[in-house]
This record gives structure tokens, C-alpha cells and sequence, in this order.
């Protein structure tokens, strides 16, 4: 019998509450504390998802802004990672206009940096830990994904020894090759000008994948404007080629939104991503 996304989320709900450790500090940047909030299940499984919500990368710059951590994307995502045993980390990270790249990514590796650090006190596996995010998230977790991430054995700081490179990664809409968005304000904005015409860019995914990138699940409307379908076919297209395993999710006629809500009756996109990480992440 298959299960609808709205009964999977009211089951998931009640597990869900408040963060169990909110705004945990996982880095500074001259003086500026980057948070994250944990959620801890009653019966944790042992791995850990660094989740990543969409934003565009950017944030407004007004007092008062709810944090990325805590926004509408967890409430829909952490309840069903929670339910599935998992330990989720909900980030928030530097954004634009004030910062640009790599300030986002460099956040997104501090924060896997940080919890592998940390896995103990988490109750966590080190060398297993995923990544999840949709649209500007998923970006940042298909990075966390190609990037070596390799640790600075020569720094003072012992989180910033440790690798930043993930196990398993889900990625909802993902810009993947972002010299082929040049017309995206949001992208020229991240980028802190317009992106070079030509591929591979520095800000991309695409430019870095290689065989020992871990198991990624690609999940994407085919009627998205806002980040075409086919920057998921081209995504998928490289890691087919470097033999790194992969999937993509299409969902016909959707388009972006962490909820494909145009869509009447869409995949489980819920389910796939839990059984893809049930799967994948434990090797």
C-alpha cells in the first residue's frame, strides 16, 4: 500500500517538537556565530544528515529574519529524516547579498566538519554522514558531496583537521552547472558578479565530480523556472559517466518548491530519498 506524503508527515509530526540542542554553534567567522539546530530522534539510528533548506543563497538583511535553520523546509524534511532514525542538523550559513561564494559552501563544510568532529557527543558515525537540501541547499549539499573536502592537518583548530566530505547526498532541484544560469539574478548575486559563459565554473558541482563521489539521489520537477530540469539531467549525465552511483527522481510537471504542490499526485519523493539513504549511507 503506498504511503501519501501528507500521512507520512502527520505521522512524522508529533517525533518532530523542537529541536532537541537549538542553536548549537558550529564556527566563527570574525566574531559572527553560525548556528545549526540538532534533532535527535527517540530511537537514532546512528547516522547523521546535514540538511540544508533552499534560499536562494540569500537572506534579507532586516533584524528579526527567522534563521534559515529554522524554516519552513526542516518543518517538512527533518520530521520524516527524525521518524527514519536519523539525526538531522538543520543549518544556517553566511548568505548574500552581504557574503558571497564560498562563503555558503565554506559554511556547509564547517558544519560536516563539525559534527564528524563531534560525533560522539551526537551519537553518531563519523565516516558515515549525509547530506540533503533543495534548490540553494541542494547546491551546497551536491558540493559537500564533489568537493574533496580534505582537513588542514597544519591548523590549530582540530575541527578544521577533519574531512568535510559526505557519504550519501539528496538533492531537491539543485543548480548543478552554474555558468549555464548567467541569467539568474540570484546566481549573479551569489557569485558577486555574472558567472563566466563557459563550463566548468568554480561555484559548480559539475566541475568537480569524480569516482569517488558518494551515492547521490537526484530529485527534480521537469517543469521547474526557476532551476531547469536539465541541470539535473547534466548532473546525473557526469556522475553516470565517472561510475559514481546515481539516480534521477523526475517529477512530471512539477516545479520548484520543496513540495511540488502543483503536482496533484507526485512520486514519493519522501520515501525515495529515506529508502535511498537507507541504502546507501550505512556502507
Amino acid at each position: 500500500m503506498r504511503i501519501t506524503l501528507a500521512g507520512l508527515l502527520l505521522a512524522a509530526l508529533p517525533l518532530f517538537g523542537q529541536p532537541t540542542e537549538p542553536n548549537v554553534i558550529y564556527g566563527m567567522y570574525s566574531g559572527l556565530a553560525l548556528l545549526m539546530d540538532v534533532y535527535k530522534p527517540a530511537q537514532p539510528n546512528g547516522y547523521g544528515i546535514i540538511f540544508i533548506s533552499g534560499s536562494g543563497w540569500h537572506t534579507s538583511e532586516e533584524w528579526g529574519v527567522e534563521p534559515l535553520a529554522k524554516g519552513g523546509q526542516t518543518k517538512l524534511y527533518a520530521p520524516v529524516l527524525v521518524k527514519a532514525g536519523y539525526t538531522v542538523f538543520s543549518l544556517s550559513h553566511r548568505a548574500a547579498p552581504r557574503f558571497r561564494y564560498p562563503a555558503a559552501v565554506e559554511d556547509a563544510q564547517r558544519a560536516v566538519r563539525f559534527v564528524r568532529h563531534n560525533a560522539q557527543r551526537f551519537g553518531i558515525r563519523p565516516e558515515r554522514i549525509g547530506a540533503v537540501g533543495g534548490s540553494s541547499g541542494g547546491h551546497l549539499a551536491l558540493m559537500l558531496g564533489t568537493l574533496d573536502g580534505a582537513g588542514d592537518p597544519t591548523s590549530k583548530d582540530p575541527v578544521s583537521q577533519t574531512s568535510a566530505k559526505v557519504q550519501c547526498v539528496v538533492a531537491r532541484a539543485a543548480p548543478a552547472d552554474l555558468a549555464t544560469m548567467a541569467s539568474a539574478a540570484t546566481v549573479a548575486s551569489f557569485l558577486g558578479g555574472p558567472p563566466p559563459f563557459r563550463s566548468p565554473a568554480p561555484a559548480s558541482p559539475v566541475t568537480y565530480v569524480s569516482a569517488d563521489d558518494p551515492p547521490t539521489l537526484l530529485i527534480h520537477g521537469d517543469a521547474d523556472k526557476s532551476v531547469p530540469y536539465d541541470q539535473s539531467e547534466r548532473m546525473l549525465a557526469l556522475l553516470t559517466k565517472a561510475g559514481v552511483t546515481s539516480k534521477l527522481l523526475r517529477i512530471p510537471g512539477g516545479g520548484h518548491g520543496p513540495t511540488f504542490p502543483d503536482v496533484p499526485n507526485p512520486p514519493d519523493y519522501m520515501g525515495e530519498m529515506i529508502a535511498w539513504l537507507n541504502k546507501y549511507l550505512p556502507r
